[in-house]
């Protein structure tokens, strides 16, 4: 068999704490729950479902000096190869995690040591060898990440090399100045903006609409809808409905994160791009059965 495709991911490693009531929250009042510490960052989390959908990952980061050791560890037992920068200075970032009955999260956010990010934590070496470069939109949301995924970018499009965009939060994109994002991330080969970042993107509310204004800017885009799956567009093609697969919401974090990476993985395979958006819908279907961001740890399954 051949080898399977290398990809760098970059981007933001977390401490999750989640915790996923029963009920409504109730102000002022005890919220009974179920609480976990989990590894999170929406880039490492891409990262390691994209090696357990067989993928070879390098995923590059930083995270604080007294958690480097634990992260290593998580992404390395899915098979990502962890090249983290220990911060002696800044903690690791951390959220709290609020899942309500439904499943669907509000976060709150300290983004820590990946603020620090700096250019000698992603060396250009790691891009040798590999089939594409991925990142998320939280590493352009700061002045430093932003100069070294912007740096990464140029260096790998000298190489002939492709990236990858998901812009991860529609908030962080609203601070921005109006069309800054897609500036820095034109030509990307995919971006998978969720359906309120597609709205802030292209100004545009409607997924169908907002998908075909962004495939102007990019290879082809694929707005995830949820529980409504996603539309694909690509050119001046009409956008095109991916169903959702069905399954139950125990926990929506990281199911935006796990479609980005099944899509991945089928797209480096040489799939087209609507099966590609098949496969995605499959992953995120496995993703909200869980509590957390990432997949079931290879030796549970």
């Amino acid at each position: 068999m051949p080898p399977s495709p290398r990809v760098l991911v970059v981007g933001d490693v977390i401490n999750d704490t989640v915790a996923k009531t029963s009920a409504p929250l109730v102000p002022d009042a005890d919220n009974p729950a179920v609480i976990r510490a989990r590894p999170g960052g929406s880039a490492a989390n891409q990262a390691a479902w994209m090696a357990r959908l067989g993928l070879s990952v390098v995923f590059a980061g930083r995270v604080g000096a007294e958690d480097v050791g634990f992260h290593r560890r998580e992404l390395a037992r899915f098979g990502v190869e962890p090249r983290l920068t220990a911060d002696e200075s800044a903690a690791t970032g951390a959220i709290v995690v609020l899942v309500g009955p439904d499943g669907e999260r509000t976060m709150i956010t300290d983004r820590g040591a990946n603020l620090m990010l700096r250019p000698g934590d992603v060396p250009a070496a790691l891009l040798d060898g590999v089939a594409l470069l991925h990142l998320t939109g939280y590493s352009f949301f700061a002045p430093a990440p932003r100069a070294v995924v912007l740096g990464l970018i140029s260096e790998a499009s000298r190489r002939g090399v492709p990236f990858t965009v998901d812009p991860g939060s529609a908030a962080f994109l609203r601070q921005l100045a109006p069309g800054a994002f897609l500036d820095w991330t034109e030509g990307a080969a995919v971006c998978f903006p969720n359906r309120d970042e597609a709205a802030v993107l292209a100004g545009q509310p409607d997924p169908p609409l907002a998908a075909a204004a962004l495939a102007g800017n990019y290879g082809a885009v694929v707005v995830k809808l949820g529980a409504d799956g996603a539309v694909l567009a690509v050119g001046d093609a009409a956008p095109v409905p991916i169903p959702a697969r069905p399954a139950v919401a125990r926990d929506t974090t990281g199911a935006g994160d796990a479609f980005c990476a099944g899509f991945l993985a089928a797209w480096l395979a040489g799939v087209p791009l609507t099966e590609a958006g098949t496969a995605a819908a499959k992953a995120a279907a496995l993703a909200v059965a869980a509590l957390g961001g990432r997949p079931d740890a290879p030796e549970t399954r």
